[in-house]
């Protein structure tokens, strides 16, 4: 025959009661650090978000900024470049002006050129002499006449060589071609000058000498 003690038993059971609450305790004090490192990567996640956003719209306002920068600067370069190409187109104008009032003004020098030089001829020319032909040619004068006598002829060429205008004349031949009237032809040539040439320094007067006075 076998004997239970129910009290101790049912103590037993009573003093055993404790031992799973301690032990479901235990195991719902893990899952308690679970949610927090849940609610920690959570918060971070938003975090990161909330600065992905804010870098996002930084970055989207600094483009939108610099796009207007590069816009605003295309517009003043397009304005410079037709700023220089007007100017280009002036400067080219100036030029082609400027080569024009060169050509006049050279044209104007050669027509005063030889309108100079027959007035220093005629200037230089002595009575009872004339002209047959001149030729003007590379800086040089040619040439051809008549006179009535050889003086007339020479004063001519003395004429020329004082001229400050004219270079040293090279005579060629004089020459009588007539008997009545009598008449001499001549030819010579001589280089000039547009510019006057400055004039020779007066020939120093000739030394005088005292003489001494006779012996009485």
């Amino acid at each position: 025959m076998i004997k239970i003690n129910l009290v101790r038993e049912g103590r037993a059971v009573r003093g055993t009661g404790a031992a799973p609450v301690a032990a479901a305790a235990a195991v719902s004090a893990p899952g308690g650090g679970t949610n927090v490192n849940n609610i920690i990567v959570v918060v971070f996640t938003v975090l990161g978000l909330l600065a992905a956003a804010g870098y996002y719209f930084w970055y989207k306002r600094e483009l939108s900024q610099r796009q207007e920068i590069v816009a605003q600067k295309a517009q003043e370069a397009q304005k410079l470049e037709a700023i220089i190409k007007e100017v280009e187109e002036y400067q080219r104008r100036k030029d082609s002006l400027q080569q024009r009032i060169d050509l006049i003004n050279q044209l104007k020098q050669n027509q005063k050129g030889p309108v100079r030089i027959m007035d220093q001829i005629s200037r230089d020319l002595p009575d009872l002499v004339w002209l047959d032909a001149m030729d003007i040619s590379g800086g040089r004068i040619a040439i051809n006449g008549r006179g009535l006598n050889p003086n007339a002829i020479a004063l001519f060429i003395e004429n020329v060589k004082r001229d400050p205008y004219f270079e040293e004349p090279a005579v060629g031949t004089v020459a009588q071609i007539s008997s009545s009237p009598l008449v001499y032809s001549f030819d010579m040539n001589f280089a000039f000058t547009y510019a006057a040439k400055s004039a020779a320094p007066p020939a120093a007067a000739p030394a005088t000498t005292t003489a001494a006075p006779a012996a009485q």
